[in-house]
């Protein structure tokens, strides 16, 4: 017998038992399936037998890795079903590209028609699939296997990421006779992946998925469209620029390409910011250009890069935080565990921030307010302003994009963009990059460069960063002018060279090390750079720092 702690209650089990059995056991306390279990602080996938001392926690799909792994394990369910409906020798690629809303954008070249009567047959037979509760088997092979293996279903991309593996042996997921690489942990079998659906779209198609605040239906809020054009030309650019995959971007640094690369993606940057300010030019009405965006978008920097634009198009920007119109901090509201709520709509006087900027249309004199944020009070310093025929007023703050906090201003004097770093970078084929992971990389490197605060303090917190994001960012994004790229497709072989020191950092026995643990093993794929040759102005410098502006 062995002697483990489930869920806090001691039990006694014979010895050899999974952890999938334990599960099956304790399933009726959770509301969702239970897809994963984390065994003394270190995740396993349930196959895994328990060992005796142990403490067992499970989790579903409402906690990121068990989304995580319910998403890799659905792909690899589409991809054996797409291989047997058109044949694998009739495909020459299937490529997840990157995640709009809640689906994954996928594309397929092959001797086959992409058409609704080819994606319904896949679909029928994921779920058939899906109702034969197929196990997901896992192997470890040696890494020269596993590049054959990869070559002979034309996975390229994924046999050119091992050319640089370090270990000699890699694990290898399987149903039944089709095989795949991934990078993180998959559910049992099939039988887990009940909600899904796969749809048409564009010259791809869609793999929609549910989402961690109900792991039972798919979100029907639509794909945003704007945000796909985006993607979809990060995705394009990758391409032209042959660097789409880690492996890509590995035999580029290998070769003594990187700087090149650094001049051409600054460039293609620069020439982008250009046109931001072109489109601003051409609206004389346009005074009042609002910047929102996630976290560690590189917000600042491109906030002054595009007023040296505006600049250099005779206009005379002004940079304006809406963390100045913060109310002060005894006023401001609290969150449901009693801690000031900073990202709320409700922490800025939005009817001084109008009644200022109304005043500024009409060509009033208005001194701006300076937000101390060691007293936490509102202050007033002699910065007076007026605008003239050239001046334009360049605002950033995460509500920018929200009408409650610009209500009062006229829509045709507003200019909306949102920024965030959407990678074009993926890590191979099948297993993409999320553009989380790119921002919250950038946020360690820099928290630690400018506040002091350790990788466990910035992870910590990443959750509760997200979440402002989801209410206060994200349902706006569609309602900008131009939406803006910040994502450098070398970065993270520069980052990852000031971030591994600190994800090392992070405390075995602490709740953070889960995600320390992946970020490390994710940077592993990357061969490092110097940032010698990034620009003083490049986006990135505000996380490394260097950079020739106030960031």
């Amino acid at each position: 017998m062995i002697h483990v702690t489930v869920e806090g209650q001691p039990r006694e089990y014979e010895r050899g038992v999974l952890l999938q059995e334990i599960a099956e056991e304790f399933q009726p306390q959770f509301e969702y399936d239970i897809l994963l279990a984390v065994v003394n602080g270190k995740l396993q996938e349930l196959h895994k037998k328990a060992k005796d001392e142990t403490e067992i926690r499970f989790m579903t799909a409402e906690e990121k890795p068990g989304m995580s792994a319910y998403s890799r394990s659905a792909i690899l369910v589409m991809l054996k079903a797409f291989y047997e409906v058109v044949g694998a020798d009739r495909v020459q690629k299937i490529s997840v590209d990157f995640s709009v809303g809640d689906g994954l954008f996928l594309e397929a070249a092959g001797d086959f028609e992409r058409n609704q009567d080819l994606v319904d047959r896949v679909k029928a037979k994921m779920f058939q699939y899906v109702s034969e509760d197929i196990p997901i088997m896992k192997r470890s092979v040696h890494t020269d296997e596993a590049v054959e293996l990869f070559l002979k279903h034309h996975m390229f991309e994924k046999a050119k990421l091992f050319r640089y593996r370090r270990a000699s042996r890699v694990n290898v997921y399987s149903i039944g006779d089709f095989e795949d690489y991934y990078y993180g942990y998959m559910v049992p079998s099939t039988g887990y992946l009940r909600c899904f659906d796969l749809r048409l779209y564009n010259d791809g198609m869609i793999l929609m998925l549910p989402n961690s605040a109900n792991p039972a239906a798919i979100a029907e809020s639509g794909i945003p469209e704007k945000l796909f054009a985006v993607l979809r030309e990060a995705e394009e650019w990758g391409h032209k620029l042959e660097v789409s995959t880690v492996g890509a971007l590995n035999d580029q640094i290998s070769a003594g390409k990187m700087n090149e690369l650094i001049l051409v993606q600054e460039a293609l940057m620069e020439k982008k910011i250009g046109d931001v300010a072109e489109m601003i030019a051409s609206r004389p009405e346009a005074k009042i250009v609002m910047i929102a965006g996630p976290s560690s978008s590189g917000k600042t920097t491109f906030s002054h890069r595009l007023s040296v634009q505006l600049k250099a198009k005779g206009l005379k920007p002004h940079p304006i935080a809406v963390d100045n119109y913060f109310v002060n901090r005894e006023d401001s509201p609290r969150d449901e565990k009693g801690n000031y709520n900073y990202e709320a709509l409700e922490c800025l006087d939005v009817a001084l921030f109008n009644r200022n900027m109304t005043d500024l249309l009409a060509g009033k004199t208005v001194e701006l307010p300076y937000y101390n944020f060691v007293t936490g009070v509102r202050e007033y310093r002699g910065e007076y302003l007026t605008l003239g025929p050239e001046d334009i007023l360049v605002i950033e703050g995460i509500h920018c994009l929200n009408e409650q906090l610009s209500y009062s201003l006229p829509k045709k004097n507003k200019f909306k963009i949102y920024i965030s770093a959407l990678t074009q970078l993926n890590i191979d084929e099948h297993n993409r990059i999320p553009t989380t992971d790119g921002r919250l990389i950038r946020r360690i490197v820099r928290d630690a460069r400018t506040r002091g605060s350790s990788a466990q303090a910035t992870i910590r917190m990443w959750p509760s960063v997200r979440r402002g994001e989801e209410e206060n960012i994200f349902p706006y994004q569609e309602d900008a002018d131009v939406m803006f790229n910040s994502a450098l497709v070398y970065e993270l072989s520069v980052l990852k060279y000031y971030a591994e020191p600190l994800l090392f950092g992070v405390p075995r026995d602490s709740a953070e090390y889960l995600e320390a643990k992946r970020l490390l093993k994710f940077l592993d794929y990357f061969l490092g750079v110097s940032c010698e040759d990034i620009p003083k102005n490049s986006i990135v410098r505000e996380f490394i720092g260097g950079s020739c502006f106030k960031v």
